[in-house]
């Protein structure tokens, strides 16, 4: 049976947005086309992820000789979007494997997100045997421009560092109430 594609091309909003207090927050990807609307959860390390793929795709089309369209080095000031996650916030799956491609024909970004799906993970054991991932039931498809993905790593980016702040020595997260800190040798530091 063929999944169910949410697709988007191009959504009115293709945004990574966060729901909680720091240390508490669910990352979602939300994309909205009218009143069609669709919120997938992810981890802090996927958004950071696929921002960064993001960024260096776009970066090698710019730089790439057979690319005829305009890739703008930065996110476009009009496209910044601050505002928050549109409510109400019904997830629709939780991110398991994702894909990134750029679509030459009609210059765009083309990201898919499949569900997380616990037949798909291998442990280290089950490296070398054969392995068919198990077809998704949906799938998330956002195609979106160049500028338009600036916009969403910029916005990526600013969400994921709206965090807990990092410990200046260890790089963990600092909670309102300090940690213990591997190298101060347990003592527990605040933040700065």
């Amino acid at each position: 049976m063929a999944p169910l594609v949410h697709g988007f091309d191009p959504p009115e909003r293709f945004v990574a947005g966060t729901v909680g207090e720091p240390g508490q927050r669910t990352f979602f990807l939300q994309a909205r086309e009218g009143v069609r609307m669709v919120s997938i959860s992810l981890e802090k390390q996927q958004v950071a992820v696929l921002a960064e793929r993001i960024e260096d795709l776009l970066d090698e089309v710019m730089g790439s000789d057979d690319t005829r369209a305009v890739i703008p080095a930065v996110a476009p000031l009009d496209l910044d979007d601050r505002e928050p996650l549109e409510q109400p916030i019904d997830e629709e799956f939780k991110a398991g494997t994702m894909t990134l491609s750029w679509d030459a024909s009609d210059e765009r970004i083309v990201i898919e997100v499949f569900p997380f799906n616990e037949a798909a993970v291998v442990t280290p054991d089950q490296a070398d045997e054969d392995f068919a991932e198990p077809e998704p039931d949906e799938v998330l498809l956002v195609r979106i421009t160049a500028g338009h993905a600036r916009a969403f790593v910029q916005r990526a980016e600013q969400v994921i560092e709206a965090g807990r702040p990092s410990c200046p020595f260890c790089g963990e997260p600092i909670d309102s109430d300090g940690h213990l800190c591997v190298r101060a040798n347990g003592f527990k530091r605040r933040d700065p």
